[in-house]
Parts: C-alpha cells; structure tokens; sequence
C-alpha cells in the first residue's frame, strides 16, 4: 500500500485524529452517547488528578504541621464531602450544560450562529466550572486551617491552587479533543470563520505553558521560600524539590503532550489531505474542528480543493469545446490575438444528404445520427494527433500539425481519412460522407477579440479541403487527396495511395492531381 493510499484509509478511518472520536458520519445517537460517556470520563478523571496532586503536594513538598484534633476532624469530615459533591456537580452539571448546549447536533439540525458561538466555547466553559470548584476548595480549605490551624493555612492554599491549575489545562485541552465531532459540524458551513476564534496557536501555547509548567514552577519557589523561613533541613528541602520537580515534570509533559498533539492533528489532517491531491484525488476535504489558525488552515484546505475541482471542471468543458492543446496553452497563459504562418494538413469531413435526412426524420434521430457521425470522426482525428478545430452543422473541420506542430501531419492525416473512411462505411451505413484531406501553407492562430477569441487556421488548404470533400462525395469509399499531400507524407503512408485523376478545384485556374487509396484506385 501506498504512503498515500495509507494516509486515506487512515483518514477515514479517524477523521478527527483518534479513534475514540469515531467516524464522520457516525449516528447522532453514537455521537450523543460517545460524547456523554467521554465527557463523564474526563471530568472524573481530572478531579482525582487534582486530589492526587494536593495529596502529593501535602504529603511530601510544602511543610506543615500535624494536624490538630479539631483540624484533623474537620479535614475528615469536608475533603470527602467537599470532593463527593465537586464530582458530581462537575460531572452531573458539566456534562448537562455540555449537552444542552450541543442539542443542535444531537438532533441533527443546522446551527445557528449562537449555536457555532456556544459550541466553540463549551471547553472554556467547562474549564471555568472546573476552575470554580477548585477557587471554592482553595477558599474552603484555607478558611478551614485559618480558623483551626493557622500554620497551615498558606500551604494548604498553595497546594489546593497549583493542584487546580493543573486540572484546569488537562481538562480544556481533553474537552476540546472530545467535542472535535461536534465543532466538525459546527463549522460547517460557517461563512464567519475566516477570522481565529479563542485565544489562537500562540496564546494557547503560552497559556498552557503557564497552566502546566509556571504554576508548578512558582509553586517550587514558594516552597523554597517557605523551607529557608521555617529552618527547614536541607534533607526535607530537597525531599521537596524533588517531589515538586517530579509533578513539574509529569504535569507539565503531559499537558504540552495534550497541546502538541491539538496542534498536530490538524496539520496532519491536512498533511494527508494534500498527499491525495497530489495524486490527483480532487475530492479530498478536511473536517474543521479547530476554532484557531489550524481551523482556517483546515478551511482554507477545503477552498483550494474546491478550487482546483472547478478548475479542472472548467478545463475540461473548456477542453471540449477548443481541443485540449489549446485549452492547455490557455491555461498557461500563451494565447494572443494573430496568428503565423504555417504548413498544416486540413481535414475535412461533410455529410452527404444531410439536408433531405433533416427534413425526412425526426429532430432526435438527425441529432443521434450526427453524433454518432462526429464520435468516429473526433475519435480518428484524435487516435491520430490532430485537432478538431470547429463543428459546421454536419461538417468537421481538423488540423494536423497545428497547434501542436507534427513533423508527420500529411502521414497522419491521410491515415486518419482513411480509418475514418472504414468506420463510417460500417458502423453508420445509413449515412455517408465525403472526406477531402490537404496540406499547404495557412495562418494559423486566434481570432476575434480580446473579449472572445477563436484559435482556427486561414487559408487556401483549408479551402482546397473543402472542395476536395465535395468531390469526394462522388467517388467509392468519400476519400480524396492531393498527390501533393501524398508525397508530402512518403514512406509507408505514402505508398497506400494511388492517382485518381485530375481536376481545377473550385476557385482555381489550375489542375490539381487528385489521390485515393491504393484499395480504392
């Protein structure tokens, strides 16, 4: 399998970077249920991490005092009380405020702006629930030791804060993995997210590093300062700093691992995105489930693959229309009115009758006919390397070595004449159709105006083409050239041909040595 290839199926598989967010068109039941469960972990999860930390923290950094009697039973009675009640109101309230605030996508309806608003901000509002219940217990807590036991009351505190902070980054940076589905649909669509919402790439990092790493930091200092008051040994001094360190060092990795990878999953996203474009898969799009730069990153992705499709689109009806050279020397920028002079072999192709077939037959059947008469001619003119340079109501005008210039075009274009010549007599046996074919000097070029132009070719070979298709109509097997234009082919080509007599093509004074194939003569 392909790098590419191995991208994609890893793409659709997780769309939003993980597994555990499921696919993009998962059921709203799925979602609702997926979101719920994942949110309940989160909230649950991070407040134990945060008793772990204030557990740590009391234990074996910050200094204080064996608890008094009355302290003791107060902390027996208000930390289970006090973290009973914070888990459930922060998991019972969060998830609740969570899912009212996302009704929109759990029922599958479009949302209004309010509602995008809403559901970019459900992570700083659950962060701010968070920071609520910890500002409470810091509050709680240090009022606690105040009273009972003053000596403990700035530790208390500090550990409480710093425990608080740490749960309030893990907890912003896990919401906003788990809502990536939700903020996905919620962007959809969302003409107004041109601008970054939130705090962006830079003020994100910077407020985790505070959150994850500063804080603890800080906490080290005081803790330093604490021990040199108290006369603290140097043995406990360094228990302390090595414990602090320790929390520094898993908090704060483990937050700027949860930051690292919000920042990476869009960009790889993205990343495997362009690894398809490049192998010509045009229907490549991004879920946007970022609010920040990364989001219009993700966006922007979205607009340049929808550009490129319309692109393609266009070049390929514009391919259509003018012959997919000049479509491409357009594209490139390379087209000007004028022309130059050059040798070119001119095909021409005219049905016989067409006029009578017109008023015989039904308008669908004369257009069924015709284009079943113009597929065998478009496909020999391009088996062969020409250029369908205009349909004529039941005629086709082609170019050989122009636009493109080919060294063979007489060569070709009598072998197309002549495979075009046996298609026709037996795949369209209810028409027929003469076919002239001429090579001679002519101008080729564009046409018109700056406005609309033609690229098309000028002169007496196209001319002598047409008179030649008249002609042809006349004899076996409608094909007819110039022995100039046999000789100018030579070789292999040349030798299928032999003399058909002679003739003063309409508007000329001389004779022209007419041509027919070698089969045919």
């Amino acid at each position: 399998m392909s790098p590419g290839t191995a991208g994609a199926v890893q793409a659709a598989r997780n769309p939003f970077g993980s597994w555990l967010l499921g696919p993009a068109d998962q059921s709203l039941r799925a979602l609702r249920v997926r979101m719920q469960l994942l949110l309940t972990v989160i909230l649950l999860t991070t407040h134990s991490i945060g008793a772990g930390v204030v557990v740590v923290l009391s234990t074996f950094v910050f200094a204080q005092e064996t608890p008094e009697a009355d302290m003791a039973l107060a902390l027996f009675i208000a930390i289970p009380v006090y973290v009973g009640l914070a888990l459930v109101l922060g998991a019972v309230r969060g998830t609740r405020g969570t899912l009212k605030a996302l009704r929109w996508a759990t029922r599958g309806e479009e949302p209004t702006p309010r509602d995008r608003l809403r559901t970019l901000r459900v992570p700083l509002r659950l962060t701010l629930l968070q920071a609520g219940l910890w500002l409470a217990a810091v509050v709680l807590f240090t009022l606690l030791s105040a009273l009972l036991q003053p000596s403990r009351a700035v530790s208390t505190g500090l550990t409480v804060a710093i425990a608080g902070l740490v749960v309030c980054a893990v907890a912003y940076l896990l919401t906003e993995f788990t809502l990536r589905p939700i903020a996905a649909r919620a962007l959809t669509g969302d003409t107004s997210a041109r601008r970054p919402r939130g705090l962006g790439v830079g003020g994100r990092l910077l407020t985790f590093w505070l959150l994850g790493t500063g804080a603890p930091v800080v906490g080290l200092m005081v803790a330093a300062v604490l021990a040199l008051t108290d006369g603290v040994s140097t043995t406990r001094l360094a228990v302390e700093v090595l414990v602090l360190g320790g929390v520094v060092l898993v908090f704060g990795l483990l937050v700027t691992v949860l930051n690292a990878r919000s920042v990476v999953a869009p960009i790889e996203s993205v990343r495997r995105a362009i690894a398809q474009v490049r192998t010509g898969d045009l229907s490549q799009r991004v879920p946007v489930y970022d609010g920040s730069e990364l989001g219009l990153l993700q966006a922007g992705f979205n607009e340049m693959a929808d550009g490129l499709r319309e692109r393609e689109h266009l070049r390929d009806v514009f391919g259509r229309h003018v012959g997919r050279d000049v479509a491409e020397a357009a594209a490139a920028g390379d087209l000007e009115l004028g022309g130059a002079s050059r040798v070119v072999t001119v095909l021409f192709v005219d049905l016989v009758g067409s006029t009578s077939m017109a008023a015989d037959r039904e308008p669908a059947e004369v257009v069924d006919v015709l284009n079943r008469f113009f597929s065998v001619v478009v496909d020999e003119v391009g088996a062969h390397g020409g250029f369908v340079n205009k349909f004529m109501g039941d005629a086709v005008l082609a170019v050989f070595g122009a636009p493109v210039e080919l060294p063979d075009h007489a060569a070709r274009a009598l072998a197309a004449g002549r495979a075009m010549a046996q298609r026709l007599a037996e795949e369209q046996t209810d028409v027929a159709a003469g076919i002239g074919v001429y090579t001679g000097e002519t101008v080729a070029g564009n046409v018109g105006t700056t406005d609309r132009l033609e690229y098309t070719v000028i002169g007496d070979a196209v001319n002598a083409a047409a008179r030649l298709t008249e002609l042809a109509k006349e004899v076996d097997g409608g094909l007819l050239t110039s022995w100039e234009t046999v000789e100018a082919a030579g070789g292999e080509e040349g030798a299928r041909w032999r003399r058909h007599g002679r003739a003063v093509l309409r508007g000329r004074t001389v004779e022209t040595t007419l041509a027919v194939p070698a089969d045919l003569a």
